[in-house]
């Protein structure tokens, strides 16, 4: 018993980060942060320049998060269901190989909107 409920709670956090992903990503795309903030949003010192680089940012970076999180979500569920069943130790350590996995289209985002950004926008975010 203690496996399965072990198990169950190391699904639950393999699949927080790409649902995270998957639903920001979404809300990014359908409904991005409106106004330039230091809270909430794609956050960079180019995203930030005006309401243009801004705008594409959150879109961008929304399209990434969506479908990178969409990907994730199906390596997960594959990765985590041969291990039902197995030991408490084995379920942990292939658990915490694949959240390290899951923070590489995570972090991602960030040199990939920075590239799009330098090349839609000339360094004062003026569109090119």
């Amino acid at each position: 018993m203690t496996e399965f409920l072990f198990w169950l709670f190391m699904l639950a956090m393999a699949l927080l980060i790409p649902g995270c992903m998957t639903v920001l990503g979404r809300s990014f795309v359908k409904n991005p942060p409106g106004e330039i903030n230091g809270g909430y949003g794609y956050r960079t010192v180019r995203s930030m320049r005006n309401r243009e680089t801004w705008a594409f940012a959150q879109c961008y970076s929304g399209r990434f998060w969506y479908l990178a999180g969409r990907l994730m979500l199906a390596v997960s569920l594959v990765w985590m269901i041969p291990l039902f069943a197995r030991e408490v130790n084995t379920v942990g350590n292939f658990g915490l190989i694949l959240v390290g996995l899951q923070m590489v289209p995570f972090l991602s985002v960030i040199p990939a909107t920075e590239r799009a950004l330098k090349r839609e926008f000339d360094d004062f975010g003026r569109k090119r």
